[in-house]
């Protein structure tokens, strides 16, 4: 029997009606979230993101706004219009829309926020509190596929989970969430160039893709009852009867999910709760700012 689908567009919705809840109360107090994020150049892919974010903070009740820079932007001008961003107390998250361009230091530019208002979760000092299981900001798409896994009722407790991806957006971040104590999870990160990949991915109870290659998880390389989160994203061409390109992920999805216990799809997995999570940062800082506790 196939796999229960994991619909990230089904728990984004409910999540962003919680998150409109959770405004209203702001907005009752006299306190509207708002969200600022900065776009260096025109990136196609960025300025398809950050349409999104500036519809989701709509949808919810945020009040967004999106700086834009040129592509050739000098380092001192990007550090200053962030600097004003911190500095205004009416500002509650910022987020740097990534790649930046290649003059501009990515680490350095990310640091520069101040951690409080880092709802991307890219500040060191946000990296290290996620690590030490305290409060803090993580990345949207790593706090995404833990939600996921939650509200479908998937304890992780004592579960091997493998990750096939090792960077500071979705590996670590999501390794570092599982890892904790009160999760219990056992946690191997792997990159894709492991060798015998397989060998690892076979003794996954849950297992995470991010390379973003097509076809890159096989169903030999999975066991029967796995419960599978597939991140990737590429575009390939469709059959002749569908015509032009289509989206897929790093997982042979038709194959796979006949061995699966649970699998996402793609497009509609974790592709919608990315934004949403974001905005639940920018509620939550919006929260801590307003004395209303720590969560």
């Amino acid at each position: 029997m196939p796999g229960i689908i994991l619909d990230g567009r089904k728990i984004s919705a409910e999540i962003k009606e919680e998150l409109k809840e959770r405004v209203r109360r702001l907005r009752d107090k006299g306190i509207i979230p708002e969200l600022a994020g900065i776009l260096v150049g025109e990136n196609p892919d960025s300025v398809t993101y950050i349409k999104l974010k500036e519809k989701g903070s709509t949808e919810v009740g945020i009040y967004s706004q999106i700086i834009k820079l040129s592509q050739d932007v000098a380092e001192r001008e990007l550090f200053q219009e962030i600097m004003r961003l911190n500095s205004n107390a009416e500002i509650h998250g910022i987020f740097i829309q990534l790649p930046l361009p290649a003059h501009l230091n990515e680490g350095k530019v990310l640091s520069f926020i101040f951690p409080d208002k880092d709802v991307d979760g890219l500040h060191p000092v946000n990296i290290g509190r996620a690590w030490l299981g305290q409060p803090g900001f993580l990345p949207a798409a790593s706090i995404g596929i833990y939600e996921l896994l939650i509200r479908y009722g998937y304890n992780v407790k004592d579960k091997r989970v493998v990750i096939i991806n090792a960077d500071n957006l979705l590996g670590k971040p999501l390794a570092s969430i599982l890892v904790q104590e009160k999760e219990g999870a056992n946690v191997t990160l792997c990159h894709p160039s492991t060798p015998n990949l397989a060998s690892y991915t076979r003794t996954a109870d849950i297992l995470v893709v991010s390379v973003n290659k097509p076809n890159f998880i096989t169903a030999d390389m999975v066991k029967k009852g796995v419960i599978v989160i597939d991140f990737g994203a590429n575009y390939v061409e469709a059959s002749s009867t569908e015509g032009g390109r289509k989206l897929v992920g790093d997982v042979d999805f038709e194959a796979v999910k006949e061995k699966a216990e649970a699998i996402t799809p793609v497009p509609g997995g974790v592709g919608p709760m990315t934004v949403t999570m974001l905005l639940a940062n920018t509620v939550t800082a919006a929260e801590r700012k307003a004395g209303w506790g720590i969560t």
